[in-house]
């Protein structure tokens, strides 16, 4: 009669195949989490960079008509598209001889961040509206 007391190699093997398997996957799902965390933030940049052009818009940077792109810096480039939608003069509510209200043109606005992640071209669109008084 024989004593089994230990385990056979055969078992030892198939113990280490099942262990190594479960580590590859394990850090195959760490290694696809790093890379979300990475993409998120790269993304959350992006959106931060584009909200950052479209506040300066008609404030620091003149709204005129027509597309501009650029380099922003670390990879991404941003491009900005204003499109006049159309253009309004209020009904003249100035008692007579006041001061008679100006036009008004309403833009669209298109800011398009965009960069390139782990080979793959990645972007962001913000896309707004802006009342301004019109150019004569």
């Amino acid at each position: 009669m024989r004593n089994d007391d230990g385990f056979t190699l055969l078992e030892v093997l198939v113990a280490f195949v099942i262990a190594a398997a479960a580590l590859g996957l394990l850090f195959n799902a760490a290694g696809d989490g790093i890379a979300a965390v990475d993409r998120a933030g790269r993304t959350e940049e992006a959106v931060s960079r584009a909200k950052s052009h479209l506040a300066a818009l008609g404030r620091d940077v003149a709204l005129a008509d027509g597309t501009f792109e650029g380099d922003d810096g670390g990879g991404y480039r941003w491009r900005i598209r204003v499109t006049p939608v159309a253009t309004s003069t209020p009904p003249d509510m100035a008692p007579s001889g006041g001061v008679r209200q100006r036009s008004l043109s309403l833009y669209a606005i298109e800011i398009t961040l965009s960069w390139t992640d782990g080979g793959q071209d990645r972007e962001v669109v913000l896309r707004s509206e802006r009342l301004l008084p019109a150019r004569h």
